[in-house]
């Protein structure tokens, strides 16, 4: 397109735009809000948006903080409990085994003034039930084994000897040391001779 060349009323020469040019005010002018108000609700809303996050992590934060002492506290607590179970597991037991040893004792002064025997025997069989009643009480029961087809679980095969009979063969013919379970579970093979 070409320029105009128009005079102005003293008589200059004035170049005019060609008429597809636009004016750039006129453009930054539209860019620019109808209202100014606006503009400044637009940020408050943001900034009232960012306080609520900002309220909402600081609450998150200390939430995990006291959740996270409350599991370390649980944690050494529980540490410490497990310590002190572990040292006094035993306590029950031995607490009822102090009167099995107490009788023990006065047996063992008895028997160094007493000449009878059969007096002694009986004191000690005596002493004897009581502390097997104490290891059932607690849970503890002897293995039969004698007659028994070997078990390789329950027993312990230490030798084979001849069967004094054909049925016997296979199975157990004696035994040398007792097994004994703790509420069905093994805690002592019972140490056994089979019958060939």
């Amino acid at each position: 397109m070409e320029n105009k060349e128009t005079l102005n009323t003293e008589g200059q020469e004035t170049v005019q735009q060609p008429d597809n040019t636009v004016n750039e005010t006129a453009v930054e002018v539209d860019a620019q809000p109808d209202n100014p108000s606006d503009e400044t609700t637009e940020e408050q809303g943001v900034l009232s948006e960012f306080d609520k996050v900002s309220v909402e992590l600081t609450d998150l934060k200390d939430k995990y903080l006291r959740l996270y002492a409350d599991f370390e506290n649980f944690r050494r607590r529980t540490a410490k409990e497990k310590v002190e179970l572990i040292s006094t597991a035993n306590e029950g037991l031995l607490v009822a085994l102090l009167p099995v040893l107490d009788d023990f004792e006065r047996a063992m002064k008895s028997a160094e003034t007493t000449s009878d025997v059969d007096v002694l025997k009986e004191g000690v069989q005596l002493i004897f039930n009581k502390f097997c009643k104490v290891l059932e009480s607690k849970g503890v029961k002897p293995m039969e084994s004698v007659g028994q087809v070997f078990n390789p679980d329950l027993h312990e095969a230490i030798t084979q000897f001849p069967a004094p009979s054909d049925d016997l063969k296979g199975k157990v013919i004696d035994e040398t040391e007792k097994g004994y379970f703790l509420n069905e579970k093994v805690i002592r093979f019972a140490k056994v001779i089979l019958g060939s």
